[in-house]
C-alpha cells in the first residue's frame, strides 16, 4: 500500500502542469531529432550505395568499351604483323590501307619501325623518325606482345598513346615493330558528365602504374604515377561495390573502382565524386533539419503556449481560490460585523450578549446593555449628505470604543443606532459611569466636509439580572429607556424602569394603530381660510390633517406626523391628503362655492418622494381640479437641504401650474439670494413671529423684515397664526397681503366649511369693516 501511494505521489507531480509540458516537449523533440538524424543517416546511406553501386556499373561499361577499342587496335597490329612476317621484302601499309584492312586515319596512324627503331612506313605524319628509345619499341625487344606505351605529349598539348607489336623476321629475329597512334582522348571521350558529374574521373592506367590518360570533367590529364596496386585490386581480390579514396592526383574524395583488363597490360579507373553524389542527399539533409528545426521551433512554442495558458490557468485557479477564500472570509466578516464602521453588527451582538447572559448565570454576575441613538442625526445626513453622515457614524464608532474596557462591546445595530454591552459588571453605578463618558465624547465638535458640527447622543439602560433575563428581554427594556432619554430633551441617559415600560407601549399602540389608519378611514381633514387683508374676501383655504383615534379621539398632526415620518407612512397618507382635498375641492365648487386655492403641507418625506409628480399629476386627473388651484407649502428647511434637488422638484412642481409657498418662513435663516433661485408665489410668516408682536415689541421689526423681504421678491405674503386685533392692525399697516389664524375661524369640516364658504360672498362688506376696526371674533 505504501508503494501505492508513492506511485500515485509521484504520478501526481509527473501531471502537474510545470513538469508534464517540459517532459512532453522533450519526449516530442527527442522523437522529431531520433526520427529526423535516421532518415539523414537512411538517405547518406542509400546514396552511398547508390554511388558505389554506380561507380561498379560505369566501370563494367567503360571496361566493355576499353577492351572493344583495344581490340579494334589489336587487330590491325596482328595483320600488320602476319602481312609483314609473310613477305617483308614487297609490303607497304598503303596496299592494306587500299584493301581497306587498316583504321580510319581521322583517328590512328599506323607506322612500322625497323630492327633500328627508324619510322620506315606510316600512314600518316609520324611525329618521330627514330622511336627506338621509346617504351613501346624496347618492350618488343625482349618479347613478342601487345603493348601501351607511355603517352607523349605533342606540341599542341595533347597527348597520344603508342600501341606496338613485334615483328619477326623468317629466321625468328626481331624484325622492328608496328605501332598504332592514336589520341589519349580517345580513351576517355565517352566521359559523360550527367552521370559523373564535374569531379568524377574515367582512366586508362598503365601495369607499371602510369596513368595513360585520365578524364575529370572538361580536363584531361597523362603521364601521372599512382600505386598501382593500391588502386587496381588483384585477380584474387572479391569484388566489391566501389570504395571510397582521396585521388592523389587532386586530393579529391570519391567511390573509385578500377579493373585491371584481361589480355591486356592495362587497367580501367573509374570514380564518382563523393561531394557531387552526396549533394542532393545534403539538400535534402538541409531540408530534414530545417523541418525537424521548424518542427522543433513550434513544439517549443506550443508546449510553451500550453504551459504559458497552463501556468495562466493555475495561477488563475489560485487566485480564484483566494478571492473565493477572501470572499468566504469577507461573507463572514459581513455576516457578523458592520461594513461601515467595522463594528459587530446585530448578529453577532446577539451571540455575544447570549454568551454573556450564559456567564452571568454560571457566575452570578451582573451586565448592562446600553441603547445608543444619535440626536438630529436624519438632519445632518439629510443637510451634508450620505458622505458626511458615514463619516459621522464613523467617528462615533471609533470614539465609543475609546470609551469602553477591552473586555466590553460595541456594536452597531443599523442606521444611527449603537449599543453597548457591558459584562461583568459589579456595580450598575458603573454603567451609569460608562453612559457619562459616552455623552462627554460625542458632545465634542466633529469635524465634516471641512466645518465644525456637534451632536448628541441619547442613551438607555437596562441590566441584568433586574430589568431581563434573557437577551430579548433585555434589549427591548433598553431601547424603551433609549426612547425615555429623547423624551426627556436628549443627550442624556436613561435607566429602564416599569413606568417607562408603560410609556413606551403608549407609543408602540399608537404606532401600530397608525398603520391601520388608512385601512379603516380614520383621518380626516379640516380647512382653514385665508382672507385678503383689505377686503376680507377668503382668497383660499389650508387642508390641515387630523386623526380621529378610535380610542384617544381627535389627534393634532404633532401626534402622529413625526412617527408616519420615521416609519415611512407619510408617503401614502400625504397622497391620501391630496386626493382628498383636490376632491372636496371640486365638490364645493359644484355645490356653487367660488374656485379658490387650496393649500396642502409637503412634509420632507412626501417632498423626497420619487414618486411625487406622478401622485400629483394622478390626483389632479381623478379630481378634475384644475393646477392653477392647488398650493403646496413645503417648510423652509426642507427648501434649503439640497439646493439643485429642491429647484428640480420645484420646477417641474411649476410646470405642472401649481403654485408653491413657504411655510413657516422667517426660522430657517434662508439669505435673499437662495430664496430667489426658487419659483417661489407665497411666503407665510412663521407663528412665532406674529405671536411675538405684543409680547415682544422688538419683534415688530423682524416681522417687517420679513414681509418688506416677500414684497421685494414680489411673493404674496401671508401672516399664519393671527390671533388677535392688535396683530391684525399691524399686519395691515405694514401691507401684508392675507391672514389666517384662529382670530379669523378655526380649522372646519368640509361641509361647516362649505357654508362658510357659500355665505362669505354676503359677509365680505361687513367683514372688511369689522377687519379695519380690529373687532373680529371667531366664527368657530
Amino acid at each position: 500500500m505504501r508503494l501505492v501511494d508513492i506511485l500515485h505521489r509521484n504520478l501526481s507531480k509527473i501531471a502537474e502542469p510545470a513538469l508534464l509540458f517540459p517532459v512532453i516537449a522533450v519526449a516530442l523533440l527527442s522523437l522529431v531529432w531520433t526520427a529526423t538524424l535516421e532518415l539523414i543517416r537512411l538517405k547518406h546511406a542509400d546514396t552511398e550505395h547508390v554511388a558505389a553501386v554506380s561507380s561498379r556499373e560505369l566501370l563494367g561499361t567503360y571496361e566493355a568499351q576499353v577492351v572493344r577499342a583495344l581490340r579494334e587496335i589489336d587487330q590491325p597490329l596482328n595483320l600488320i604483323k602476319y602481312w609483314h612476317e609473310s613477305d617483308p621484302a614487297n609490303r607497304k601499309l598503303a596496299e592494306l590501307k587500299d584493301r581497306g584492312l587498316l583504321p580510319p586515319d581521322l583517328l590512328f596512324v599506323v607506322s612500322i619501325a625497323d630492327r633500328r627503331g627508324a619510322i620506315v612506313d606510316s600512314t600518316g605524319a609520324s611525329p618521330e623518325v627514330n622511336v627506338a628509345h621509346r617504351d613501346y619499341f624496347r618492350a618488343q625487344l625482349e618479347r613478342d606482345a601487345f603493348f601501351m606505351g607511355q603517352p607523349l605529349r605533342g606540341s599542341t598539348g595533347e597527348s597520344t598513346l603508342q600501341f606496338s607489336r613485334r615483328l619477326t623476321a623468317p629466321d625468328g629475329a626481331f624484325d622492328g615493330i608496328a605501332i598504332v597512334s592514336v589520341a589519349a582522348s580517345y580513351f576517355v571521350s565517352g566521359y559523360d558528365g550527367s552521370r559523373l558529374g564535374e569531379h568524377g574521373v574515367l582512366g586508362i592506367i598503365g601495369t607499371d602504374g602510369i596513368i595513360r590518360v585520365r578524364r575529370t570533367g572538361d580536363a584531361e590529364f597523362s603521364g601521372e604515377a599512382i600505386n598501382y596496386a593500391g588502386v587496381v585490386p588483384g585477380p584474387e581480390a572479391v569484388e566489391t561495390d566501389g570504395t571510397i579514396s582521396t585521388g592523389s592526383w587532386d586530393g579529391v574524395r570519391r567511390w573509385t573502382s578500377a579493373r585491371e583488363l584481361y589480355g591486356f597490360p592495362v587497367a580501367v579507373l573509374v570514380g564518382l565524386s563523393v561531394d557531387e553524389q552526396l549533394a542532393s542527399a545534403h539538400r535534402e539533409t538541409l531540408t530534414y533539419l530545417w523541418r525537424a528545426g521548424i518542427g522543433s521551433a513550434l513544439i517549443l512554442v506550443l508546449t510553451g503556449l500550453l504551459g504559458r495558458m497552463s501556468w495562466q490557468l493555475a495561477q488563475s485557479r489560485s487566485r480564484e481560490g483566494k478571492i473565493k477564500l477572501a470572499h468566504a472570509e469577507r461573507v463572514e466578516y459581513l455576516a457578523y460585523h458592520d461594513g461601515l464602521t467595522g463594528l459587530p453588527n446585530r448578529s453577532l451582538f446577539s451571540k455575544l450578549l447570549g454568551q454573556s447572559l450564559s456567564e452571568a448565570q454560571r457566575y452570578n454576575r451582573q451586565l448592562a446593555v446600553a441603547f445608543l441613538d444619535l440626536d438630529r442625526f436624519k438632519q445632518i445626513n439629510d443637510t451634508l449628505g450620505h458622505e458626511a453622515g458615514d463619516q459621522l457614524l464613523r467617528e462615533v464608532a471609533n470614539r465609543l470604543k475609546g470609551c469602553v474596557r477591552e473586555s466590553d462591546s460595541v456594536a452597531r445595530l443599523g442606521g444611527d443606532e449603537f449599543v453597548v454591552l457591558l459584562p461583568d459588571l459589579g456595580d450598575p453605578k458603573h454603567a451609569a459611569s460608562v453612559a457619562q463618558k459616552i455623552l462627554a465624547v460625542i458632545a465634542k465638535p466633529f469635524t465634516l466636509i471641512g466645518h465644525e458640527f456637534r451632536v448628541t447622543v441619547s442613551i438607555g439602560i437596562s441590566a441584568y439580572p433586574q430589568d431581563g433575563l434573557d437577551e430579548q428581554t433585555l434589549t427591548k427594556n433598553a431601547d424603551i429607556a433609549m426612547y425615555q432619554a429623547k423624551a426627556e430633551g436628549k443627550n442624556n441617559f436613561q435607566f429602564y424602569s416599569a413606568t417607562l415600560n408603560a410609556n413606551s407601549l403608549e407609543r408602540l399602540t399608537l404606532e401600530s394603530s397608525l398603520r391601520h389608519a388608512l385601512e379603516h378611514n380614520e383621518f380626516r381633514l379640516r380647512y382653514q381660510a385665508k382672507r385678503d387683508i383689505d377686503s376680507g374676501r377668503i382668497t383660499g383655504m389650508e387642508a390641515l390633517l387630523r386623526w380621529e383615534h378610535p380610542d384617544l379621539g381627535l389627534l393634532a398632526p404633532m401626534q402622529f406626523i413625526p412617527m408616519a415620518e420615521e416609519s415611512g407612512l407619510i408617503v401614502p397618507i400625504g397622497r391620501w391628503v391630496l386626493e382628498t382635498a383636490c376632491s372636496q375641492n371640486v365638490a364645493w365648487q359644484k355645490a356653487g362655492a367660488p374656485p379658490l386655492n387650496i393649500a396642502v403641507n409637503l412634509t420632507a418625506g412626501q417632498f423626497a418622494d420619487e414618486r411625487l409628480l406622478e401622485d400629483v399629476r394622478a390626483a389632479l386627473k381623478s379630481s378634475g381640479m384644475s393646477p392653477h388651484l392647488l398650493e403646496f407649502e413645503i417648510s423652509e428647511s426642507v427648501l434649503i437641504r439640497d439646493v439643485e434637488a429642491t429647484l428640480r422638484i420645484l420646477t417641474g412642481l411649476k410646470g405642472l401650474g401649481i403654485r408653491i409657498a413657504i411655510d413657516d418662513f422667517g426660522i430657517g435663516y434662508s439669505s435673499l439670494k437662495t430664496l430667489q433661485c426658487f419659483p417661489l408665489d407665497t411666503i407665510k410668516i412663521d407663528r412665532s413671529f406674529i405671536r411675538s408682536i405684543a409680547a415682544e415689541p422688538e419683534n415688530w421689526e423682524l416681522a417687517d423684515a420679513v414681509i418688506t423681504m416677500g414684497k421685494n421678491l414680489s411673493l404674496t405674503v401671508v401672516a399664519q397664526g393671527v390671533e388677535t386685533g392688535e396683530q391684525v392692525q399691524f399686519l395691515r399697516a405694514h401691507a401684508c397681503d392675507e391672514l389666517q389664524g384662529f382670530y379669523l375661524n378655526r380649522p372646519l369640516p368640509p361641509e361647516e366649511f362649505k357654508e362658510l364658504l357659500l355665505a362669505s360672498a354676503n359677509e365680505i362688506t361687513g367683514f372688511a369693516k369689522t377687519l379695519a376696526a380690529g373687532s373680529v371674533t371667531s366664527t368657530a
